[in-house]
């Protein structure tokens, strides 16, 4: 029998595409297997989001064919699609497929065979119009997940300034609700406790063929799933009418991630972003006025060209005032082919020194820290439901390894996205007692890492 392995660089999106890829291959009977393990095929799928992105993929091509020497080496994703010839230099990729391609995969490349050059698949992404359903059901049972990766939307029709998205995944586009509700299903038939709907702009569902994402809700709502879950939404995107159905739903939780990339008026406008200032905080402020104990994260971009120091500090003092639980912070990188490129390269705009960016964004990193220690000491001493997950204080990508005197302690979340571990006698018990399940704890602590404590109290 022959094997398949995947490497997955990315977002939630990757996940939950890799899922579908590799389905596609275990109906022709391939057999899963981990990465890092000897395979006969290997599928990375990449990011390029940052410029690291980009190293990382070369990075998992090394990995691959340390542990795999006679691996056929196939690459897809945003990478893929925007600099297939530089990944087709890479020594021992076999084939690079494009944003349409890469759901073509076994027809295209049907025989697997190295033959010491790679091929290239990519269309015009302006041609690209295929969905591909994802979900990561696949992966997930592999590594004994409990919250599940469900696409809803793909491409985007935004233009903002920084961004290569659209020129990766193409035009918005999503298929039909009663398609995506019957993918849902399988997630739930599959005992699946969560299910976080996935996209590049999950907002914009349904808009090329009259449907919109508050539909979307309303339909999966009506699904016997404990824990529906929104991965991002524009703040532009996110309505009263779906804020106030979402207060109401025992099944959507209490969690937004509302991406604000910066708190200075000139810099959004610079970056092309679709809301101000104003609605931001409109939008943060109603959420947080109607959900009381909700969990609200944001994207930050830091060294955007031309920031100035005034600027930065303006948008510290924005995050600042705001009710928010967390951020993601990503360093501005040039990426070829955008308007921000071209506004450095024409003189507009002047790049920010690094030793800059480096400062602001390790600013920003301790904002965060105490923004989210906040959030989690409100519900000390209050008791929550946490979905546990196969996650230990152990794990190699966790810890080093426990000394002699630590416990051991499995990981989960609480609707409102608090990370919540209690101790453990052992990760076979955990696993045959507590993960993929539903449980009260009660919150008693809060650890290095702004885990929450607890214990059980059923």
């Amino acid at each position: 029998m022959k094997r398949i392995s995947t490497y997955t660089l990315g977002c939630k999106l990757n996940v939950a595409e890799s899922s579908a890829l590799a389905q596609a291959f275990l109906k022709q009977g391939y057999k899963l297997v981990p990465f890092g393990e000897e395979t006969d095929l290997t599928i990375i799928n990449t990011c390029s989001v940052t410029e690291h992105a980009d190293a990382k993929c070369r990075n998992a091509v090394r990995k691959a064919l340390k542990h795999s020497p006679e691996s056929y080496i196939a690459v897809v994703g945003c990478y893929a699609q925007l600099e297939p010839e530089t990944l087709a230099s890479i020594e021992g990729v076999d084939a690079v497929l494009g944003a349409k391609e890469k759901f073509e995969m076994t027809s295209l490349l049907n025989d697997f065979q190295k033959t010491g050059e790679a091929r290239i698949f990519v269309s015009d992404i302006s041609t690209v119009d295929t969905f591909g359903f994802g979900h990561s059901i696949l992966l997930d049972r592999q590594h004994d997940q409990t919250r599940a990766y469900l696409k809803v939307q793909d491409g985007c029709d935004y233009n903002c300034s920084y961004c290569t998205i659209p020129l990766a995944r193409g035009a918005s586009r999503s298929e039909s609700i009663e398609k995506t509700v019957m993918q849902a299903r399988l997630l739930i038939d599959a005992g699946y406790q969560e299910i976080v709907l996935t996209g590049v702009n999950i907002g914009d569902y349904g808009v090329k063929f009259g449907a919109s994402f508050f539909e979307l809700l309303q339909a999966l709502n009506d699904l016997p799933i404990p824990r529906l879950r929104i991965s991002s939404i524009e703040p532009n995107l996110l309505t009263s009418e779906m804020i106030d159905f979402i207060a109401a739903s025992t099944r959507i939780v209490p969690h937004f991630h509302l991406p604000m990339q910066s708190g200075s008026a000139e810099i959004l406008k610079l970056m092309r972003r679709r809301y101000n200032k104003d609605l931001y905080r409109e939008r943060v402020l109603e959420v947080v006025s109607k959900i009381p104990h909700v969990c609200i994260g944001a994207d930050v971009i830091v060294g955007f060209p031309s920031e100035t120091d005034e600027q930065f500090e303006e948008t510290y003092e924005f995050i600042q005032s705001l009710p928010i639980s967390y951020l993601h912070i990503f360093t501005f990188s040039e990426r070829p082919n955008t308007h921000a490129a071209d506004l450095l390269a024409s003189a507009t705009l002047t790049a920010v020194p690094a030793i800059v960016k480096k400062a602001r964004n390790q600013k920003l990193h301790e904002l965060s820290y105490f923004k989210k220690k906040a959030f989690v000491s409100r519900f000390l001493g209050e008791t929550v439901e946490v979905l546990f997950e196969n996650e230990f204080s152990d794990d190699a990508d966790i810890s080093d390894g426990l000394q002699p005197t630590e416990k051991l302690c499995v990981y989960g979340h609480s609707a409102n996205y608090v990370r919540v571990g209690i101790e453990v006698p052992s990760k076979e018990w955990a696993r045959e007692t507590l993960v993929g399940q539903l449980r009260q704890v009660r919150l008693m602590s809060i650890d290095s890492d702004l885990n929450a404590i607890g214990a059980l109290t059923n």
